[in-house]
């Protein structure tokens, strides 16, 4: 008999301790509205429940150094506002990660850590963006090299558009809340990538590098025959 998912109740939160062996993603913990110490509760439940590695987005400053002093050696990534505690799997594959301009670098970031804590190998250029749209065309090569490619811009948000028309791996288009008032904080750009005229762009929501990664990652485990044995689920 299959049993059902565990379940690791930390007060503040019941966390899907087995969401790994369904989907591939563990469970990560969003900092973001939580106070450090909660945060820290949220990954100590994960570690106790057996998660080889328990990881967290949108650490700020006071969740990075209470995540510090309770693991020493826990990794934290700055730009990128993620933590874990634990080795991430062996890289696979690989995702290229284009920025429009390095304004969007905070997400990029985001996109290139959540693929190195999802066990996929990652490649980032920055500073792509269409204004100069020779500079992406110098990265043509690339794009044909990777699993798939992440597009993180913000302002007009074009460029997801422009790889895709020269590639064709799977585009993962991330538009961000770079831009002056009529961008409406990444709506702009948003709608520009929900509509592009170039086929094979998904598109996720403004600034979020994480669902990006995750997509960008299962994608590759896709690509390389690397499925969850649903078998082992509990």
């Amino acid at each position: 008999m299959i049993e059902p998912p565990r379940t690791a109740d930390v007060g503040i939160a019941r966390l899907d301790v087995d969401r790994a062996a369904r989907t591939g993603t563990p469970e990560v913990v969003f900092a973001g509205g939580k106070s450090p110490a909660e945060t820290v509760a949220c990954l100590a439940g994960l570690l106790d429940a057996g998660v080889p590695l328990a990881w967290a987005t949108r650490v700020d400053g006071p969740t990075a150094a209470a995540v510090r002093d309770r693991w020493p050696a826990a990794h934290v990534d700055e730009a990128a506002r993620i933590a874990w505690v634990g080795a991430p799997p062996d890289p696979v594959g690989e995702v290229l990660v284009l920025t429009a301009g390095t304004s969007d670098g905070a997400v990029a970031a985001e996109v290139a850590a959540t693929l190195t804590a999802s066990g996929v190998g990652c490649r980032r250029v920055d500073d792509v963006g269409v204004a100069g749209v020779h500079r992406v065309l110098a990265v043509a090569p690339d794009l044909a090299a990777a699993d798939a490619v992440v597009v993180v811009a913000g302002m007009d948000g074009a460029l997801p558009s422009v790889v895709a028309g020269l590639t064709d791996r799977l585009v993962v288009a991330v538009p961000t809340s770079v831009g002056y008032g009529a961008a409406f904080e990444g709506l702009a750009a948003l709608l520009t990538m929900l509509t592009a005229c170039a086929p094979g762009v998904l598109v996720v929501n403004i600034d979020n590098g994480f669902g990006a990664g995750v997509a960008a990652a299962r994608i590759v485990r896709s690509v390389r025959g690397d499925r969850v044995d649903r078998g082992d689920q509990r």
